[in-house]
């Protein structure tokens, strides 16, 4: 039986105008040390994103996230931030930042699969019913 270790995640959000503080969630990313584990998941739905914000570009806030994969996955494409280690690249991601992109504070929880972890919560804070 594998025993459960710590995780934390945040919630990727889609804030067009910071200003205004109005977001939508697009994704989720969770981070598990004792798991080495640091992983995200995000969904763009340019219909929902258009009637939220015409301004914005689906196609571009896909490009910035693949970026945020490539860093999470520690790829030699994300550059500098890419090569620190899984702690440091998570706190980067989530570091509190004024541009479109956005995550939530950081929440902890106990887990045996981070991987289901993340599919369940991404179910719960970004998945739309149809």
């Amino acid at each position: 039986m594998q025993s459960e270790e710590t995780y934390e995640y945040a919630v990727i959000r889609l804030v067009p105008r910071v200003e205004r503080e109005e977001f939508l969630n697009i994704g989720v990313i969770l981070f598990s040390k004792r798991k080495k584990y640091l992983d995200l998941k995000y969904h763009i739905d340019k219909n929902r994103i258009q009637a939220f914000a015409k301004v914005i570009d689906p196609v571009l806030i896909h490009e910035y996230l693949k970026a945020w994969d490539l860093i999470c996955k520690g790829s030699p494409e994300g550059g500098r931030i890419g090569e620190l280690d899984l702690p440091t690249r998570f706190r980067w991601l989530v570091a509190p930042r004024s541009t479109i992109i956005q995550s939530s504070p950081t929440h902890p929880g106990l887990c045996t699969d981070p991987e289901k972890v993340l599919e369940k919560l991404f179910e719960m804070y970004v998945k739309v019913e149809d």
